[in-house]
C-alpha cells in the first residue's frame, strides 16, 4: 500500500537527495508494518524522532512499535524544536 512519509526541519537531511526539497517521499509498505519499522531504514537518531503524526494525529512513543497505517496515510516526523 502507498503512504506519504514527511520529515521536517533538520530531519529532511535523512531523506533521499531528490526528496529533500519537497520534504516528502512516497513509500510502498506492507499493511502490517508498524511505524517504528517504517522509520528505521532512514537512520533517524531516536533522540530526534520527537513529534510523530499520522494524518495530523500525535502518536505516543510507546504506540509507534505497534501502530500501523492504512492506504493514503501521511506519516510526518518533527525533531525537538527550540525557540525563543
Amino acid at each position: 500500500m502507498n503512504i506519504t512519509f514527511k520529515l521536517f526541519a533538520t530531519l529532511t537531511d535523512y531523506l533521499p537527495a531528490e526528496a529533500r526539497r519537497s520534504n516528502q517521499v512516497s513509500l510502498d509498505i506492507d499493511p502490517d508494518t508498524p511505524i517504528s519499522q517504517i522509520i528505521e531504514p532512514f537512520g533517524l537518531p531516536p533522540k530526534l524522532v520527537h513529534l510523530v503524526l499520522v494524518n495530523g494525529k500525535y502518536i505516543q512513543p510507546e504506540d509507534r512499535l505497534c501502530a500501523t497505517l492504512v492506504e493514503g496515510d501521511v506519516l510526518a516526523i518533527w525533531p525537538p524544536i527550540a525557540g525563543g
